[in-house]
């Protein structure tokens, strides 16, 4: 009798140890599912893949190169520009203005750009920049739709946005945001300057796997606020356990920046129109919730996605865009879509 009970002891120690190890190899699935996706897939994936959660890191993967004619191999710490991935930090800087009392998200946008003499600098508010529903495509043109009818994506309204925060503060866009990087520690992350490449990976244009360096600048001093920023997958984590977590901006700040205001459509995040913030896009009609964006150009692809149910960030970092539109963020989709498949977006 009583070897009969250690034995059905035993097997149900057996069977406990069993499934949770059938649990914990089941989590660890998509480490080596994103492994074999930049190992193996089309276009060639050259870049940074980093997967984080409570601001640790639970993933990394580096493959390619920095510079495909020096064979400078990528490292976790090459810089990137992140492009559009920029105009979130934008909205945060200028938020961070709207909190001192110095700026009003409902006055129109010549309160605080006085040199716009467009008769639509009265009626463009603040908040319209930032969620694009402003109607601007050209300082030089009248608008395409009445403002807060509609969205039209684009950099010159956050290029006006970066403009705004320097009115406010009396300081450069580049000196506010940089002090912020350095107090939050993300100590590789900067605003674009031809003089500080420091670490910075060469862009290229992916035509069918050939790989040419785009030797044209997006980026110059008038356009930080749209698509100026540098920086690492290491320090957009930081950034996103920042500020998700309730550590750069007030709540009441923290959830203007993430309220869905106007509907967008966006091939990466669906075939659907879906929410749009602050830069930054808020996704509910997918498998999980969650908040992000994407960047492109200079010969770059950004993504940048953060699951507030999970506490999980995704951040994926290319010096790479294919020539085909078709294929822009072609990897980034599918990892995103191997961690649907995971447990890994469980709520805590």
């Amino acid at each position: 009798m009583n070897s009969i009970f250690k034995f059905s002891s035993f097997l149900s120690l057996l069977l406990i140890f069993s499934s949770c190890q059938s649990s914990a190899q089941k989590k660890d699935d998509y480490k080596k599912s994103i492994d074999s996706l930049v190992q193996n897939t089309n276009p060639t994936f050259n870049g940074v893949v980093l997967v984080s959660q409570n601001g640790k890191t639970l993933y990394s993967k580096v493959k390619g190169y920095s510079n495909f004619e020096t064979k400078k191999p990528l490292k976790i710490d090459t810089q990137f520009e992140i492009m559009s991935n920029s105009k979130l930090i934008a909205a945060v800087l200028l938020l961070l203005e709207v909190e001192k009392g110095k700026v009003d998200l409902n006055a129109p946008i010549k309160k605080y750009l006085p040199e716009l003499k467009q008769t639509w600098a009265d009626s463009v508010t603040v908040h319209q920049l930032l969620n694009h529903s402003h109607g601007i495509v050209d300082l030089q043109k009248p608008l395409i739709f009445k403002p807060g009818t509609d969205f039209k994506y684009g950099n010159l309204s956050f290029n006006l946005v970066g403009k705004i925060v320097e009115f406010s503060s009396k300081k450069s866009y580049r000196e506010v945001a940089e002090s912020l990087f350095k107090k939050l520690k993300m100590n590789h992350t900067f605003c674009y300057s031809k003089d500080k490449e420091q670490n910075l990976a060469t862009g290229y244009y992916n035509i069918n796997n050939q790989f040419k360096p785009d030797t044209s600048r997006q980026i110059n001093d008038e356009t930080l606020g749209g698509d100026g920023i540098i920086s690492t997958v290491s320090d957009l984590a930081i950034w996103n356990n920042n500020l998700h977590k309730g550590k750069i901006l007030k709540p009441e700040s923290y959830k203007l920046l993430t309220k869905n205001t106007i509907l967008s459509q966006h091939n990466f995040f669906g075939k659907e129109k879906d929410g749009y913030g602050y830069g930054i896009r808020v996704i509910e009609k997918e498998l999980y919730k969650y908040l992000g964006h994407t960047g492109l150009g200079d010969g770059f692809s950004s993504v940048n996605l953060y699951f507030p149910e999970s506490d999980i960030s995704l951040i994926v970092l290319e010096n790479q865009m294919p020539e085909d539109s078709k294929l822009f963020y072609a990897s980034e989709f599918k990892i995103k879509n191997i961690l649907f498949k995971s447990d890994l977006l469980n709520k805590k």
